[in-house]
């Protein structure tokens, strides 16, 4: 059994998916013993070139093609599919932050932790780097990581979170802020959660969430009344409206 399963969910990818799988393979040409990363790709039956592209690099364990009902199903097919200890999403566009990363993740699942995070550097198309998210967002990066710390929204880029395949929930494809629910889950179920001092991710700005904002925003409340309960969400989505005008304000747009 592998320790880590990366699952890279793809659609009419072709543009984005080389930057994703070359960066993989830089990270695995590293590890003396391959076999302990599986690498999936989720197709959403893409048209374009996106297959033809993933069929060019060996170390693809597995593509699935068809239609699916969204990204957040797609991923739901990947984390049934994985073999892996652990899971990792990395979608199409984003990258290993560079090619050391996978060596330092293998070593640091010797402490056999629940859930691992870091944070993530946000890029924008032409691979320029905007900064860790972390400083160009109002979201701080706790050291000690808990469920209650998502009460004003996502802690953790989603890219730069990795849970062991046992404790994580499926994810509510119905919903744009399915990733929050999912990482509020598998820290509710996490007996133990461990921070890493690295950058574990490049991420591409401007994923489903930004392209859907309003809609985005509606689920994002479903999921912290679920959470947190119907006062302290009505609350804290007025916190997280103030903060982010404050923050927009004082630096510039973010999202």
């Amino acid at each position: 059994m592998p320790l880590l399963t990366i699952i890279t969910i793809t659609y009419n990818a072709e543009r984005f998916l080389p930057r994703t799988l070359k960066s993989a393979e830089k990270a695995l040409a590293k590890l003396a013993d391959k076999t302990v990363v599986e690498y999936l790709i989720i197709d959403g039956g893409s048209k374009d070139n996106t297959l033809t592209i993933a069929s060019e690099f060996e170390f693809i364990s597995k593509v699935i093609s068809e239609p699916d009902r969204g990204l957040y199903d797609a991923m739901n097919k990947g984390l049934n599919l994985a073999t892996g200890k652990y899971l990792w999403f990395l979608n199409a566009g984003d990258e290993v932050q560079d090619e050391n990363i996978l060596s330092q993740l293998i070593s640091a699942f010797e402490s056999n932790a629940d859930v691992y995070y870091s944070d993530a550097l946000l890029v924008r198309e032409d691979g320029s780097e905007v900064g860790l998210r972390s400083k160009f967002t109002p979201h701080d990066l706790p050291k000690n990581l808990t469920w209650k710390d998502f009460a004003l929204g996502m802690k953790v880029c989603h890219q730069s979170f990795i849970a062991k395949k046992e404790i994580a929930p499926p994810y509510d494809y119905t919903n744009l802020s399915a990733d929050i629910d999912w990482e509020i889950s598998c820290l509710k179920n996490s007996k133990k959660t461990q921070y890493m001092d690295f950058i574990l991710c490049r991420y591409l700005m401007g994923g489903l969430s930004i392209q859907n904002h309003r809609r985005s925003l509606l689920d994002r409340y479903n999921v912290l009344k679920k959470h947190f309960g119907l006062i302290p969400s009505l609350w804290n989505h007025g916190l997280i409206f103030w903060r982010g005008f404050w923050f927009a304000r004082k630096n510039g747009k973010y999202w």
